[in-house]
């Protein structure tokens, strides 16, 4: 299987530095500070990327359990919301699920979703996230 390696540098103090960081495929690199992580700064952080990432894999795992019960998709849109508490902790991720697959009934669809929250090696990594909730509706 795949290893993957991305990067951060950070420079100076919490509240008056600045860091970036890096993904090793040059597919993206991006600023972040204090601002962009605990206010409204520009700029990325931590939370949002690792959103993007339990994104794109429950997007991914939903369509290879799709696909095997013979259902594969046209398309599956997710998006996630990273809440960050106090600790700092990140205590709620929110999954909101729009797929368009010919075919499946919704029951059908919510089991696999379901399955998908469950499994997907983002999921899974996340485990110690308090709560993560799915929102998963089909579309036409």
């Amino acid at each position: 299987m795949a290893v993957r390696t991305s990067e951060a540098t950070w420079k100076g103090t919490l509240r008056e530095g600045s860091g970036t960081m890096k993904l090793a495929s040059g597919a993206y690199e991006g600023d972040f500070t204090y601002a962009s992580r605990f206010e409204e700064g520009k700029g990325t952080n931590p939370e949002e990327l690792i959103g993007a990432a339990h994104a794109g894999c429950f997007s991914m795992f939903l369509s290879a359990l799709l696909t095997k019960a013979e259902f594969p998709p046209t398309s599956v849109h997710t998006t996630a919301t990273v809440h960050l508490g106090a600790g700092p902790t990140i205590t709620k991720i929110e999954l909101v699920t729009e797929a368009e697959v010919p075919g499946i009934d919704s029951n059908q669809f919510a089991e696999l979703a379901n399955q998908a929250k469950a499994g997907c090696p983002v999921s899974k990594a996340l485990a110690a996230v308090e709560e993560i909730t799915l929102d998963a509706k089909l579309v036409k």
